[in-house]
């Protein structure tokens, strides 16, 4: 005996679901081609053609990394094993492209990272290659490392774990060593190297915390933690661990002051006071 609602399940209406970082670009994808019909041929495979978010994204940074050596269908194929094998990147591209939004002045709507901005494609190809890694697949990981590096001007080896929530500004020359690590909500600037010290084998580069802002053209060199939320001031070399919510700056750098923030990533001030210098160390 059957009780309840006597419709049958098939009848039932179906949930709407809504995926508003979709929607949002979509609906810009359609203000675009409204204004300028000659950008059908980009914004309708790359946007209008698909169902989901991750479907469009892994087919534009395909399209942008096609060669003839590696394809880009080929590119897309791994894409779509690393979502199925990974489901939680799917809030993990979200919160990325809203994480431009926030911080990025320059960028008003969310289609732009989406379409055009090489440091947000960067960082989602460097998640593949990551995956990529660590399932064995070595030297694709590192086709696509040397890819990324020739159309994005990015190099991060695919050893390197990414947190989420992460803006690289501009991406032109940032170069990451193999056993760097980059926690969630880190900002980073163009020309920043996160590197070793010489020919040390080993664990032998930094390790950036959540919350860090890194500026323009900074180097920070050996095994050596960014405590979270600190601030490391545009064209600083880095040779000391930094406390956390600290403030450096200078070559080398010296801790000038409090970080000045709760979340300096997110803030994007880069404008140091007049702090009183103090030595990285404390001392």
């Amino acid at each position: 005996m059957t009780t309840g609602n006597p419709q049958s399940a098939s009848a039932q209406p179906s949930v709407q679901r809504h995926d508003p970082v979709w929607d949002q670009v979509r609906r810009e994808a359609e203000e675009v081609l409204s204004r300028d019909p000659a950008l059908a041929g980009l914004i309708g495979p790359s946007i209008l053609a698909h169902a989901r978010f991750e479907d469009g994204l892994f087919h534009r940074i395909a399209d942008r990394l096609d060669h003839a050596a590696v394809r880009s269908d080929m590119i897309r194929d791994a894409f779509a094993e690393f979502l199925r094998e990974n489901p939680d990147l799917s809030e993990t591209l979200r919160v990325d492209i809203v994480a431009v939004l926030d911080r990025d002045p320059v960028c008003e709507r969310m289609i732009e990272p989406f379409l055009f901005f090489k440091g947000f494609h960067a960082i989602q190809a460097q998640r593949l290659m990551h995956w990529l890694w660590k399932s064995g697949r070595r030297d694709f990981a590192l086709y696509l490392q040397s890819r990324v590096s020739e159309v994005f001007q990015v190099d991060i080896h695919p050893q390197v774990p990414l947190g989420k929530g992460l803006f690289f500004d501009h991406g032109t020359g940032i170069v990451v060593g193999a056993t760097a690590e980059i926690g969630d909500d880190v900002s980073i600037l163009q020309n920043v190297t996160l590197g070793g010290t010489g020919k040390e084998s080993g664990d032998r580069h930094p390790k950036i915390h959540c919350g860090v802002l890194i500026g323009a053209g900074a180097k920070i060199l050996g095994n050596i933690d960014v405590g979270s939320c600190s601030r490391v001031a545009a064209g600083s070399v880095v040779l000391k661990p930094v406390p956390p919510n600290t403030t450096v700056a200078g070559v080398p750098a010296k801790v000038v002051g409090k970080a000045g923030c709760a979340e300096p990533s997110r803030r994007m001030d880069q404008i140091l006071a007049d702090f009183e210098e103090q030595a990285v160390d404390g001392s």
